[in-house]
């Protein structure tokens, strides 16, 4: 009876260690098919990579870097992950629509969408034109809608999905800085949507934000020196992230680790939504 006790025992432990390490050996996103949009570069490129690594078949969008798009896919490949490569200019409803449905086709079915792609002008508010803040609400602010709106439909049928959208420090309601209004505006309204939409889409789709701070991106080298030292001096941690950063963030939210978590905002500022 001791040694069948024993055995059973020594069973239960070798059990217990096999499937721990099955468990390290698998990604929080496992199998899981999500849509990145602007992941040609920056941000977008980093959150898809990241989602790779961790098991996700990714859909690259991009507007106009198809070179950049290839070269990112490449790269989720040799991860040993799938990848998509879609041209979408998110701001047009029927490319939107395109989108989603060739994501669809392939995959047959959308667990994640991550609404990254973004623009910014940088004019003094006098100086902006119609324009501007056209191309700015329909790209940071309706073109968010578009994707959600779209893909909305198949998460609820599926019963379960992720949605973030990436919005900004500068969307806080004490975030707003001269020279980018546009810009501001835009991600405020991302981040009331997103609250919002957190409501609508319950209780089978987690919707939420990250905000990043100051992000060492291809934007941000055309920052000049005295903008780049001020963004440092403003930070607790004193320095800018890295786009692997703000991927790590999105993420979180997007895993299972986050199945409890929505309408939020994650702030990814090192500390400057402190002051």
């Amino acid at each position: 009876m001791i040694i069948e006790e024993k055995t059973t025992k020594n069973w239960l432990n070798w059990q217990k260690i096999f499937w721990d390490r099955v468990e390290a050996d698998m990604g929080k996103l496992d199998d899981r098919v999500a849509i990145v949009t602007g992941a040609s570069r920056g941000i977008g490129k980093a959150i898809a990579i990241e989602f790779a690594r961790e098991g996700a078949d990714i859909v690259v969008n991009y507007n106009t870097s198809e070179k950049e798009a290839k070269e990112v896919a490449r790269q989720i490949e040799k991860l040993g992950r799938e990848a998509l490569v879609v041209k979408a200019d998110i701001s047009k409803p029927e490319e939107v629509k395109d989108l989603v449905e060739k994501t669809y086709k392939h995959f047959k079915r959308i667990d994640i969408l991550v609404n990254n792609a973004g623009v910014v002008h940088g004019k003094e508010f006098l100086k902006l034109e119609f324009k501007d803040w056209e191309r700015t609400l329909h790209t940071n602010l309706i073109g968010t809608f578009l994707t959600c709106k779209e893909v909305a439909p198949y998460m609820l049928k599926q019963k379960s999905g992720k949605i973030t959208n990436i919005s900004s420090i500068r969307g806080l309601d004490y975030g707003g800085r001269g020279g980018i209004i546009d810009y501001c505006a835009s991600k405020a309204a991302v981040i009331s949507f997103t609250k919002t939409l957190a409501k609508e889409l319950a209780p089978h789709i987690n919707v939420n934000s990250v905000a990043p701070g100051f992000t060492e991106t291809e934007m941000a080298k055309g920052w000049p020196p005295n903008l780049r030292k001020k963004a440092v001096d403003e930070t607790c941690l004193k320095r800018t992230a890295q786009p692997e950063e703000i991927a790590k963030a999105v993420l979180f939210l997007a895993s299972s680790d986050a199945n409890y978590i929505t309408g939020q905002v994650l702030c990814v500022d090192g500390g400057w939504s402190l002051k």
